[in-house]
């Protein structure tokens, strides 16, 4: 997997390729991301070192990211799901004193730039989870 900050869209309701949408802030990996009908935020990803930096775009608009806030710690791989309102980002590897996945679990308000805010733990340190979203 190549690091990158290319951002790419499809049009879910017809068959075709993606089209570029815009650039990330920087070249990453393993970010992950959530959104409403307006936002899409991604989080985290390791690029030069593990990121705690949350960027979003405005989905109606092609364009690049822009900073959203940070991240309660530098992680890669973490995973987040949301209700249109509230974005939850949890999990994911740390490199503080070596490779640890984290319990950690955040949550950003999806229309209100800013820095995330603690939001619990998960159960067991996880990384690269799967999540999904509903309204």
């Amino acid at each position: 997997m190549a690091y990158s900050n290319i951002i790419d869209y499809v049009n879910i309701a017809s068959a075709g390729n993606a089209t570029d949408f815009g650039d990330l802030l920087g070249i990453e990996q393993s970010m992950t991301g959530c959104s409403n009908g307006t936002r899409g935020i991604f989080a985290g990803g390791v690029a030069g070192g593990y990121s705690d930096v949350m960027q979003y775009i405005t989905i109606a608009s092609a364009g690049n990211a822009i900073d959203f806030g940070d991240l309660s710690v530098d992680v890669y791989s973490p995973s987040a799901c949301s209700d249109g309102t509230k974005g939850c980002i949890g999990g994911g590897a740390t490199n503080t004193g070596g490779y640890q996945r984290v319990t950690n679990i955040d949550y950003v308000n999806i229309t209100s730039i800013g820095n995330a805010t603690d939001f619990g733990d998960l159960t067991v340190a996880r990384t690269s989870m799967h999540a999904s979203s509903g309204d």
